[in-house]
Order: structure tokens, then C-alpha cells, then sequence
């Protein structure tokens, strides 16, 4: 079955750094939209960013526009996400997802937590 794994949440101070890891096992990863989404205490699901191919193309949300970083590859089935310059209100659950290019079928991962605080 298809699974989604993150890993590299945790504590940490404004303006600092950390990369979120995502590996994908049980798809073609590379036919899949690769994203990063997060949920904040008592908010919606957001998309942050998202990687649909392995050529570049890279879509942001606006609010982490020269901030955070994804990067896919599909020769080793991951995806990740370099958040840098953080911010108490990127603490939330980040969670990985994938979207089947053809017919849309999404898959999530379970989440891993980022809290950003001194």
C-alpha cells in the first residue's frame, strides 16, 4: 500500500532552520505531484508548497516565498521541504502529499509537528 513518511519536525527558535523529509513507498513517484501542506491549531489544512515534476517548476504559497525551499527526487522516492527564517506562526503539523497527475487520487502522510518558539 502506499505510504507516506515524514520526519525532521521539532522545536525550534524564530529565525532558525529545519528540513522536513518525506519518503513515498507503494507508487510510481514519480507520475505523483509531490506537496507539502500544514495545519495550525484551530486552522485549515494550507498548501505551502508544492513540486509537480522533477523539473524545476516549484509553486509556493505567499506566505513562505523566499523562505522555504522543496526539492523531489525520484530516484530515491522523496521530497523536501528547507524551511528557513522560521516564524511562530509556521508552527503547525506539516504533512506530505501526494496527487496522482491522471486521475487526481491523493495520498497524505501523518504529519509531523514544527513549533517554532523561544
Amino acid at each position: 500500500q502506499v505510504q507516506l513518511v515524514e520526519s525532521g519536525g521539532g522545536l525550534v527558535q524564530p529565525g532558525g532552520s529545519l528540513k522536513l523529509s518525506c519518503v513515498a513507498s507503494g507508487l510510481t513517484f514519480s507520475s505523483y505531484f509531490m506537496s507539502w501542506y500544514r495545519q495550525a491549531p484551530g486552522k485549515e489544512r494550507e498548501l505551502v508548497a508544492r513540486a509537480r515534476w522533477a523539473d524545476g517548476i516549484r509553486d509556493y504559497a505567499d506566505f513562505v516565498k523566499g523562505r522555504f525551499t522543496i526539492s523531489r527526487d525520484n530516484a530515491k522516492n522523496t521530497v523536501d521541504l528547507q524551511m528557513n527564517s522560521l516564524k511562530p506562526e509556521d508552527t503547525a503539523v506539516y504533512y506530505c502529499h501526494a496527487q496522482f497527475y491522471a486521475s487526481g487520487t491523493e495520498y497524505w502522510g501523518k504529519g509531523t509537528l514544527v513549533t517554532v518558539s523561544s
